[in-house]
């Protein structure tokens, strides 16, 4: 069983390093550029409109969705805030150096207006189920509008399918497996308590909450989102005002070892441009999965008839979660130079969390913090990319797959408790991959509707601003 898994794990990490890697690169940049210009910087420019959207200035009950624009994006962001604000940063540090962080910077900024982008579309071409629940999601709107615009269906179906299982793939890696391994790990590491044991209970509490569905989800997120991210960014910032003074010289390293790289010290492992650039892309959109397709899965279930509506609160979670939260975690770790500790993963980040508050007198709790934060971030995310999981069951085998599908997450979040760290972030990798790929060729080729939804909803705003 160990030379299987061995040999699954090298074909992996060679499809990562030759293949799926360079295409992520060659597509999701040129894209976010792409659509940064064409939208004008839309994600800079309507920023507050879009934080006037979630503060619910706009909510009507009168609106056909399941939630409203607030529960949306708290469960969006829930999928998104996870371990890749903290073991993701570190990895990214540990193998690409401290530049791979301005590469998750670009990746975050970027990957603003590509989920306005594909959580516009999402809205526009979802569809209603018999117990008028929505379904949504590139699925939909790849089947759909490419059909309706290039009169493709062959090829909609095919790309749409692709996406769809691949959607399945990564609810069972990216949310859930990289989910489970993270707070096992975690919690062994600092409580001694056997991944065995862990494994069980967290699969146990996954599928209570997931059985209800969106709406006992949205419920749980919308709660546990806020209280996480807030517990976090006090925790991080208590350590960076500690070391205030180191803040700047850490940007600098950031931004110089960007473009140049670093020579290799202590646990610093990569050592060239391209390999800082492929991990900070890599962990940023493992981060922020922005352009991966996920977000408007549970974006196309708010209530609100306009879809440009809903993709400018899809475009706060990068800022949330890549350009806030983890910045604050990479400056934690680059002020604290526990990036040269020769630690890696959470270990990294703990070593900077406990020298971080030990220098302002507080010791001894810094590893129960990461923990806790850890189990809150893995966990929302294994709830939230749950549904992600049911809509694409739901899109290729019909309603009678989503339970049945519910109970294959459950022993996934098992399994990822047990397996081993690094055969679960190379293949969260790859499934990443076969997500992001076809929903970038489908926003590019559906770009002239995101474009036309964007003109008419902004004239629809003059208007009605000049009749109010």
């Amino acid at each position: 069983m160990g030379n299987f898994l061995e040999s699954i794990d090298n074909g992996i990490v060679w499809y990562n390093n030759y293949v799926g890697g360079y295409a992520i690169l060659l597509l999701l940049i040129p894209t976010g550029l792409y659509f940064i210009i064409r939208l004008r910087f839309l994600n800079v420019t309507k920023l507050w409109h879009a934080i006037q959207i979630v503060s619910g200035k706009y909510d009507k009950d009168d609106v056909k969705g399941d939630v409203n624009s607030f529960k949306a994006f708290t469960t969006a962001l829930s999928a998104t805030v996870g371990t890749g604000n903290i073991v993701g940063v570190s990895l990214a540090i540990y193998w690409g150096g401290p530049g791979a962080i301005f590469w998750m910077w670009v990746t975050g900024f970027l990957g603003m207006i590509l989920k306005y982008a594909e959580t516009t579309l999402s809205h526009k071409y979802r569809s209603f189920n018999s117990d008028g629940t929505v379904s949504g999601g590139p699925m939909y709107s790849i089947k759909k509008g490419i059909t309706e615009v290039y009169n493709w269906p062959v090829f909609a179906k095919v790309l749409a399918g692709v996406f769809a299982v691949a959607t399945i793939l990564a609810s069972l890696g990216t949310g859930n497996m990289a989910q489970a391994n993270s707070i096992a790990h975690a919690i062994n590491t600092n409580y001694n308590i056997p991944v065995l044991y862990t494994g069980l209970t967290v699969t146990a509490f996954v599928l209570l909450i997931i059985i209800g569905g969106l709406k006992r989800i949205s419920e749980v997120t919308s709660k546990l989102v806020p209280f996480m991210a807030v517990t976090y960014v006090l925790a991080t910032s208590l350590v960076l005002v500690a070391n205030f003074s180191e803040i700047p010289q850490a940007f600098s390293l950031i931004i110089t070892s960007a473009f140049t790289g670093s020579a290799a010290a202590g646990g610093f492992i990569g050592s060239t441009f391209i390999m800082t650039l492929v991990w900070g892309v890599r962990r940023g959109l493992f981060s922020n999965e922005a352009g991966q397709g996920s977000a408007p899965i549970a974006h196309a279930a708010a209530k609100t008839k306009y879809p440009v509506r809903e993709g400018l609160v899809a475009s706060l979670e990068p800022l949330v979660d890549t350009l806030i939260i983890c910045t604050l975690t990479a400056l934690m770790i680059v002020t604290t130079g526990a990036w040269q500790s020769g630690a890696a993963g959470v270990e990294m980040t703990i070593i900077a969390m406990e020298d971080g508050l030990s220098g302002i007198g507080i010791s001894g709790v810094g590893k129960h913090i990461i923990a806790g934060g850890i189990f809150l971030f893995a966990f929302s995310t294994l709830i939230s990319w749950s549904y992600y999981g049911t809509r694409a069951a739901n899109y290729l085998l019909g309603e009678k797959a989503i339970m049945p599908y519910r109970f294959l997450y459950g022993g996934f979040v098992f399994l990822g408790s047990i397996w081993g760290l690094d055969l679960v972030w190379h293949f969260v990798d790859m499934v990443i991959t076969f997500m992001t790929i076809p929903n970038l060729i489908a926003l590019l080729l559906l770009s002239g509707v995101i474009i036309k939804e964007t003109n008419d909803y902004f004239d629809m705003m003059k208007q009605t601003k000049r009749n109010a």
